[in-house]
């Protein structure tokens, strides 16, 4: 499977494709190497997000999951950027409960791209497991919205 890590301002990440389309996001740094056309794609334009340049990724993209699951992610896509919603929220148009948004949000295998960093809790900033976990979520959102006050 082509894979291509990059440094980033949240770690270094590794991005995994399969049959042209991105199926992984990984934090950490992957030895072998192995570039394609998507692969390249996805870098540059998360080199943009970090760069604040790029609000929306324009990328193929084929997570792995239920149909329950690839609800809540497409869902968790449709945020705009600099946005937030909360996991009732996302329940309410992908169906479930506030708790299986979450376990969904948790097992999304492409975080960053699909951004599950904005599903926040209704009193509070919630989870993430990406990264650093919330220092990671709070630099995203800082990111998307420099004047966000965090919970």
């Amino acid at each position: 499977m082509p894979q291509l890590s990059l440094h980033t301002p949240v770690g270094d990440i590794t991005v995994f494709e399969e049959d042209g389309s991105i199926v992984s996001l990984d934090w950490g740094w992957v030895q072998r190497q192995e570039r394609s056309p998507i692969l390249d794609q996805a870098r540059d334009q998360l080199q943009a997000y970090f760069d604040g340049a790029l609000k929306t990724f324009d990328l193929l993209l084929a997570p792995a999951g239920s149909a329950y699951q690839r609800g809540v992610w497409q869902a968790l896509c449709d945020i705009p950027y600099g946005e937030t919603r909360s996991y009732l929220d996302i329940a309410a148009t992908a169906g479930g409960s506030p708790r299986s948004v979450g376990q969904a949000n948790g097992r999304n295998p492409i975080p960053l791209i699909i951004p599950c960093h904005r599903v926040v809790a209704t009193s509070h900033i919630g989870g993430y497991s990406g990264g650093d976990g919330l220092p990671t979520k709070r630099w995203l959102l800082s990111l998307e919205d420099p004047h966000r006050t965090l919970l």
